[in-house]
């Protein structure tokens, strides 16, 4: 749980610090890989609680069947779903088609063309990502500490 509090400490700093007095497109990409790698981190350590509990006989080597097993574990937890969907988009973000709005203003936006989508991530954007994130975090920790 630790690695996942860190990697959040440092995605908050950049939402609420750096992104705020940069206002680059730049900030927003290194917050999303942030967030990316404090969800692998997060799938992580529930397969391999999920491993322990014999939820799951075995923990997967492919990132593709990690998230399929992740989203059995938590098929009724819409708000878990939402963020892994968040998160595949994340994991292909460095790949996708990226058009850079409005840098150094208040209106920064990075617009992200995914799945044939034009996904528009301003500061509004990120904080709603920010929010779902923070449930994430919480049910994780939930799934963690039960015995």
């Amino acid at each position: 749980m630790e690695d996942i509090i860190q990697e959040k400490i440092s995605a908050d700093h950049l939402l609420y610090v750096s992104l705020k007095y940069t206002k680059t497109c730049d900030v927003i990409l290194n917050l999303i890989l942030r967030w990316r790698r404090m969800i692998e981190v997060s799938l992580d350590k529930i397969l391999e609680k999920a491993k322990k509990k014999k939820i799951i006989s075995s923990i997967p080597t492919n990132p593709a069947m990690e998230i399929e097993i992740v989203k059995k574990i938590f098929k009724s937890d819409k708000n878990f779903l939402e963020t892994i969907e968040i998160y595949e988009m994340f994991r292909k973000i460095e790949d996708l088609k990226k058009e850079r709005i409005g840098e150094f203003r208040k209106n920064v936006t990075l617009k992200v063309f995914y799945k044939g989508e034009e996904i528009d991530v301003n500061l509004e954007k990120l904080r709603e990502y920010a929010d779902k994130l923070e449930k994430f975090i919480s049910t994780t920790k939930q799934f963690l500490i039960q015995k």
